[in-house]
């Protein structure tokens, strides 16, 4: 007999599960792909463009990327409306500390303080989990450049790479293959994120108009936040597909000598 675990986001099922945090886990996986990748010298954010229409006024310059201050930015997956709320509050934590404190909040307090908030959403009743997760990226004076995901169940972990949204299984699977610890530089990882993102985006070909991408790197002692523009993304791209065709074409001849 069925008894509807799911009709309250406070019941436990008999097996111990929160279906309505494990629903807000499926909406996430069906929204946009979005990936961090972790290198000596910065970090990465690509995130997958869903909404190309052409009669869309674009006056933002970035769909699924927010900067949340002068030494964080993130990523989002998800139902956007939750997006904007979340972002608001983590742009609203920032501000408290750095006035309270006269210095940018450390990155893991930031995360950890927005996941204390995502977690009651699950422990009291008539609200639901917030469908989103999301990818931080940031420098702090503690432990340098560093890359977190959280949950709509309030957790979260620091990760080197990692990948949200749809497609994302498949997505961490390449950068496990790919990603070389401690070697990759921002050049290395925008080439690896190009390179997995054609694997696994369903598109027929990948364009600038598809993807955002962010780079947060330090220089001169200040955060240097760049959201790269269509052009530098297209230019990635055919410097992919350029290098790919070259491996193609070496395959060829080897296949013709072994002949």
């Amino acid at each position: 007999m069925a008894r509807r675990y799911d009709t309250r986001t406070t019941i436990f099922s008999p097996e111990g599960r929160l279906y309505q945090v494990e629903y807000a886990m499926e909406a996430i996986s069906h929204a946009g792909t979005c990936l961090g990748i972790l290198a000596k010298d910065g970090i990465l954010l690509a995130a997958e463009r869903r909404n190309t229409n052409k009669l869309l006024d674009e006056v933002f310059t970035s769909e699924k990327i927010y900067k949340l201050n002068d030494d964080m930015v993130c990523s989002v997956a998800g139902i956007t409306s939750d997006a904007n709320v979340l972002t608001n509050e983590l742009r609203l934590i920032g501000q408290r500390y750095l006035f309270q404190y006269g210095e940018s909040i450390p990155c893991e307090q930031l995360v950890s303080w927005l996941c204390d908030v995502k977690q009651a959403y699950t422990q009291y009743g008539g609200k639901r989990p917030f469908g989103v997760s999301i990818l931080y990226m940031g420098w702090d004076k503690h432990y340098g450049y560093q890359l977190y995901q959280s949950d709509p169940s309030g957790n979260y972990s620091g990760w080197k790479a990692t990948c949200i949204g749809n497609n994302s299984s498949a997505a961490i699977s390449s950068l496990k293959q790919e990603y070389k610890e401690g070697e990759m530089t921002l050049k290395d990882a925008k080439a690896l994120a190009v390179k997995v993102l054609v694997k696994t985006l369903d598109m027929a070909k990948l364009t600038s108009e598809k993807v955002e991408m962010a780079t947060l790197s330090r220089i001169n002692d200040k955060t240097v936040i760049n959201i790269l523009s269509n052009k530098e993304v297209e230019e990635l791209i055919a410097e992919y597909e350029k290098s790919e065709a070259a491996i193609e074409a070496t395959k060829k001849e080897q296949q013709k000598q072994a002949v």
